[in-house]
């Protein structure tokens, strides 16, 4: 009987497949680790590690979203046609060799873009000053200038105060975990760790630690990139708005060369006519008998 029932055990075995028997030894060993030590490994999620930061978590979310917003609005709006475009500089060149300035300035002012900012300020000058000279025409134009690339380089900085900030407000996150921590151990049992809540306090600060850095290396990134894209952006400015100065003042020049000629060609005789005889050529009756 002994002998049967073994036979009869040992034939199921043979129909198990080598695959399937280490899969169940696998799973028998996991269960019996997991019974032995009695720990149980929990994921935590996105939001439960927001949680386990603590405090500082809420501003570098705060930081975080001005961050992502301000790129957005950096990628959609500092770009070559917000500073200066060849539609508008072919309008404004053609405009300036029709003499038409005040056309170019409602036209200017129109456009939303830093040589269309320029252009009005320096033609509104020079319309509402006929008499004053190129070179102030010309101060006027720099000033503008230096004022829109003050602008432009003033904009992405906000970009470089999140890359500072948002690290220091991960380490002020990791001081006050840190701070946690030791209070735990002064007030706590010191005969285990898990009972003080050290692991807790520590987490903390590394958590907030992470995001800090999590959030001002982008920031450097993209500020680093607004900056070059910026300076180049501005050395077109320049030479634009020299292009437009240079053809302002042929245009000038060429207006007061046809004024002299016009002048010149309407002048009468009497412009050229021989001096008065002198007195001392008429008869002098005191002379006589001499």
């Amino acid at each position: 009987m002994h002998a049967a029932a073994l036979r009869m055990t040992a034939l199921p075995m043979k129909k198990a497949s080598f695959p399937t028997a280490l899969a169940t030894l696998g799973a028998g060993s996991a269960v019996a680790t997991a019974e032995e030590d009695g720990v149980v490994i929990e994921r935590m999620d996105f939001i439960q590690i927001v949680d386990a930061g603590g405090l500082m978590m809420y501003p570098l979310g705060v930081i975080s979203v001005i961050g992502v917003v301000l790129v957005l609005i950096y990628l959609l709006t500092i770009r070559r046609n917000a500073v200066v475009s060849d539609r508008f500089m072919n309008a404004a060149e053609a405009m300036i060799r029709k003499r038409d300035y005040l056309g170019l300035v409602a036209y200017s002012h129109r456009h939303n873009e830093s040589m269309a900012r320029i252009t009005q300020k320096t033609l509104e000058f020079f319309t509402k000053y006929p008499g004053a000279s190129f070179g102030e025409v010309r101060e006027v134009a720099e000033a503008e200038g230096s004022r829109q690339a003050g602008l432009l380089s003033s904009r992405i900085t906000y970009l470089a105060d999140i890359g500072a900030i948002a690290p220091m407000v991960g380490l002020l996150g990791t001081v006050l975990g840190m701070i946690k921590s030791f209070l735990n151990i002064a007030a706590g049992d010191v005969t285990g760790v898990r009972q003080m809540e050290l692991a807790e306090g520590v987490s903390e600060a590394l958590i907030t630690t992470a995001a800090g850095l999590t959030i001002g290396i982008p920031a450097l990134v993209f500020y680093s990139l607004f900056r070059g894209r910026v300076q180049k952006y501005i050395a077109e400015l320049e030479a634009a708005s020299t292009h437009l100065m240079a053809l302002l003042h042929s245009q000038v020049e060429r207006r007061q060369t046809a004024s002299s000629a016009i002048g010149s060609a309407q002048r009468t005789r009497e412009d050229y006519s021989l001096p008065a005889p002198s007195v001392l050529d008429a008869e002098r009756p005191d002379l006589h008998g001499i």
